[in-house]
C-alpha cells in the first residue's frame, strides 16, 4: 500500500471550506500568544458566569473548532460532515463533573445512557465517553484511593480491604455508583456502543481503575464494550497496563485499552511538591514517549486479548501502530485496533488515517457553551505554544491554504 503522509494538506483538509480554513488560521495564530491566551482562560470562565453576553463570539470562534455543538442532536451535522470522509466520532458529553449530589449523579447518567441510546441511531459513532466524576462524589473517590493505597498486594485485593475503611452511609454511596456504571455499560452492551471511561487525577484514579476492570471482566467477554484510559505521562501505566492484561487472562475477558500521553502534568507536579509526596509523572517527555511507544508495541503483541485505541496527536506514535500491524502481518482495520484524535485537531493525522484505511475518529465533546468552557480553556492552553501544536497546526492550514490558492491560479 501507498505509504501514510501526515504532511499531506489536501487531504487533511478536504472536508473545511476555504473560509473554515481562514478562520482556523486566525484561531490558532491567536492562540500563538501565550500571554494572550492565559489572560483569556483567566477571564472567560468569570465573564461566562457574570452573564455578560460573550457567548455568540465563543460559539463563532474557539467552540465551532472544538466542539460539536451545544445539544446530542447538534452534533450530527458534524458527524455526518466526517462520516463522508470514513472519520467516526467518540461522542462526549462535555458538562465537566462535581459535587452535584446524587439528584445531579443520577442525572448525568441518565445523560450517558441518552448518548448511548442516540450514538447507536447514528452509522458512525462507534463509541461514547464516560468521567466517573460525573457520577461519583469527589469526596468518596479520595477516600476510597487514599484506602486502597493503604493497603499492600494487588490492585484489586487492595480494593477489598479498602471497601471495609468506608462507612455504612459510604458504603451504600459507593454501591449507587456501581449500580449506574452498570447501568450505563449494560445499555452500552445491549446497544452496540462503546464506553471508554476517561482517566482522572492520580488522587482518584485507583477507584475508576477497580470500577473499569469490574466492568470489563462483566462485559467484556468474546469483544470489548469497555476501554479504560492510560495516562502514560504517568511513570507507573507502563507496569499497570501489563498488570491488567495479566488480569485480563486470569479472569478471561478482552481488554479495553485507551493510550493517551495525558494532561494535568503541571497540576500534579505542584500537588505532589506541595503534599510532599514523590510525583507520580515522568521525569521528562522523552520517558513518557517512550512508554506511550512501548504501551501500544505491547498492545500490538497482545492484540488477541487487548482492544488498542491509539488516542494520541503524535505523529510518530500513530505511524508507529501502522508499522507495527504492518509487520505482524495484520490489517489495518483490525477489530481490536482504533485510532482517534480531538476534533479540531490533527486533522492531518486523523483524515490521512481513514484514507489509508485505518478505523480513526473524532472525539467530539458537546454541551452548553457555560458547561465546556473548562474544555475549551485547556483546549486554548495546550495550543498556546507556537513551538508546539500550534506552529504544526498553523503550518499545515497555511500550506493547504496555498496550495488552494496556487491550484486557483492555474
Amino acid at each position: 500500500m501507498e505509504a501514510i503522509s501526515f504532511d499531506n494538506t489536501e487531504n487533511a483538509f478536504a472536508y473545511k471550506s476555504d473560509k473554515e480554513l481562514k478562520k482556523a488560521n486566525l484561531l490558532f495564530s491567536t492562540m500563538g500568544y501565550p500571554a494572550l491566551v492565559g489572560l483569556g482562560t483567566r477571564v472567560t470562565p468569570w465573564i461566562i458566569r457574570a452573564g455578560l453576553p460573550v457567548k455568540g463570539l465563543i460559539r463563532k470562534t474557539i467552540f465551532s473548532q472544538f466542539v460539536g455543538g451545544e445539544t446530542l442532536e447538534e452534533t450530527a451535522l458534524v458527524a455526518r460532515r466526517l462520516g463522508g470522509y470514513h472519520v467516526q466520532i467518540i461522542l462526549d458529553y462535555g458538562v465537566e463533573g462535581g459535587d452535584e449530589g446524587e439528584k445531579g449523579f443520577e442525572q448525568a447518567c441518565d445523560e450517558f445512557i441518552r448518548v448511548i441510546d442516540y450514538a447507536a441511531t447514528q452509522p458512525n459513532i462507534p463509541f461514547m465517553s464516560v468521567k466517573v466524576t460525573g457520577i461519583a462524589r469527589l469526596g468518596l473517590l479520595e477516600k476510597l484511593d487514599r484506602s486502597v493505597g493503604d493497603h499492600a498486594g494487588s490492585l484489586m485485593r487492595r480494593y477489598a480491604n479498602a471497601l471495609q475503611s468506608l462507612t455504612g452511609p459510604e458504603a451504600s454511596e459507593w454501591q449507587k455508583v456501581q449500580d449506574r456504571m452498570l447501568r450505563i455499560c449494560r445499555a452500552a452492551e445491549a446497544r452496540n456502543v462503546g464506553v471508554l471511561i476517561d482517566a482522572e487525577d492520580s488522587w482518584i484514579q485507583d477507584p475508576v481503575d477497580v470500577l473499569t476492570i469490574m466492568m470489563m471482566e462483566q462485559f467484556n467477554r468474546g469483544h470489548a464494550v469497555v476501554y479504560n484510559t492510560l495516562q502514560h505521562y504517568r511513570s507507573d501505566r507502563l507496569n499497570f497496563l501489563k498488570d491488567c492484561l495479566e488480569a485480563a487472562e486470569q479472569r478471561d475477558f478482552i481488554l479495553g485499552a485507551k493510550l493517551v500521553r495525558g494532561a494535568y502534568m503541571e497540576k500534579e507536579r505542584k500537588r505532589a511538591a506541595y503534599l510532599g509526596y514523590p510525583s507520580p509523572i515522568q521525569p521528562d517527555k522523552e520517558a513518557t514517549d517512550r512508554d506511550y511507544n512501548e504501551g501500544v508495541a505491547y498492545c500490538i503483541e497482545h492484540i488477541d486479548r487487548i482492544a488498542l485505541i491509539v488516542a494520541s496527536h503524535n505523529e510518530y506514535s500513530n505511524l508507529h501502530a501502522v508499522e507495527l500491524l504492518q509487520q505482524k502481518g495484520l490489517p489495518l482495520d483490525h477489530p481490536h485496533i482504533h485510532f482517534s484524535q480531538l476534533y479540531g485537531m490533527s486533522d492531518n493525522i486523523t483524515f490521512n488515517l481513514a484514507k489509508a484505511g485505518c478505523p480513526v475518529s473524532k472525539y467530539l465533546p458537546f454541551g452548553p457553551i457555560k458547561d465546556v468552557i473548562p474544555y475549551l480553556m485547556r483546549r486554548a492552553q495546550e495550543n498556546s505554544s507556537v513551538s508546539g501544536q500550534t506552529g504544526r497546526e498553523l503550518g499545515l492550514i497555511r500550506k493547504e491554504l496555498q496550495r488552494r490558492k496556487a491550484m486557483a491560479s492555474r
